[in-house]
């Protein structure tokens, strides 16, 4: 290169640093791609550009431009310290490290890889984390949380396929709640019933309830039970499963008792699941909590029916 394209080239990059260090990146960028024209194997420029596509969020271009600087200078750190960033702004963690921990190798006294290093450690656990969470709000399987149920049903009704059905009506009851919460933090108050396919008149009797004002009162509570009995008689109901969100119930405030009714799982928000048939009885409380942003149903909780039960037996005693 001759002496004066030597200072043109050296115009043109330092009038991108100074439009760089105003925060006019894509001015920045144009003036490197001007200078990386008249000296292609200038790592400086490439790592240059790298930075003003990275503020642009044009990351498939920072992160070749990082790989380029790379290839032209393997032993100069800020190529990799480059790389870092670009993968870190992909979140692509694992890969940002290493890059990260490429730099360091070529300057260990760097205290800038060094804060990046402990910075993306962290953002890998709580990107792992986060994917956890949404895993578990994605992939809802409570047929694993109320497996042990199975045994009891099948010991109650003998008749395989009824059991099976009434097992099945639980678990696709209890999902769609926590479906529900998961995407709208609530579930309504409903009774479910599983109806009698041969017997039950479905133009008159449907297969849910609304109850959400039955916890207002002792009073509104006693009439919906009374209703919630004749309902299951008269629509020859199966089974029914009882949902109620911990928040519309004034009254029982099962989670209030003293002594041998004390409450003893927190005071986490959540929803009661109770499940009625003339056989079987169960009850479970679904606590949430809000994690990485997200609302998140934990596992069901068995709760002493006997104690802590949202309404008394709908289904007569058989």
């Amino acid at each position: 290169m001759v002496e004066s394209e030597v200072k043109t080239e050296l115009s043109l990059k330092d009038q991108g640093n100074e439009f760089f260090k105003a925060g006019n990146y894509l001015k920045a960028a144009a003036l490197y791609t001007q200078a990386i024209k008249k000296d292609p194997s200038n790592a400086t420029l490439y790592s240059n550009r790298a930075a003003a596509f990275l503020h642009l969020v044009k990351l498939q271009k920072a992160l070749a431009d990082a790989e380029t600087t790379i290839t032209l200078n393997p032993n100069w750190e800020k190529g990799y310290f480059r790389k870092g960033c670009v993968l870190e702004a992909m979140e692509r963690y694992e890969e940002a490290s290493a890059a990260f921990n490429r730099a360091l190798k070529y300057n260990p006294q760097s205290s800038e890889v060094a804060k990046k290093i402990k910075k993306l450690t962290q953002l890998a656990k709580e990107k792992q984390r986060a994917d956890e969470v949404q895993n578990l709000r994605s992939n809802i399987d409570m047929g694993k949380h109320v497996e042990i149920f199975k045994s009891e049903l099948s010991a109650k009704h003998k008749d395989e396929e009824s059991w099976k059905e009434i097992f099945s009506f639980l678990v696709e009851t209890m999902e769609a709640a926590v479906k529900s919460w998961h995407e709208t933090s609530k579930v309504d108050g409903r009774v479910y019933f599983l109806l009698d396919k041969e017997k039950t008149d479905t133009e008159k009797y449907a297969p849910v309830v609304n109850i959400e004002k039955a916890f207002e009162s002792p009073e509104t509570h006693g009439t919906c039970l009374s209703f919630l009995r004749q309902y299951a008689v008269d629509s020859f109901s199966r089974a029914a499963c009882l949902i109620a969100p911990k928040s519309i119930i004034s009254y029982p405030q099962v989670w209030k008792g003293q002594g041998s009714r004390k409450w003893k799982h927190g005071q986490s928000d959540g929803f009661f699941v109770q499940f009625e048939s003339s056989l079987v009885r169960k009850l479970w409380f679904i606590p949430s909590s809000n994690e990485k942003g997200q609302v998140l149903c934990r596992d069901p909780v068995a709760l002493d029916i006997s104690v802590h039960e949202v309404f008394p037996r709908i289904f007569k005693d058989t």
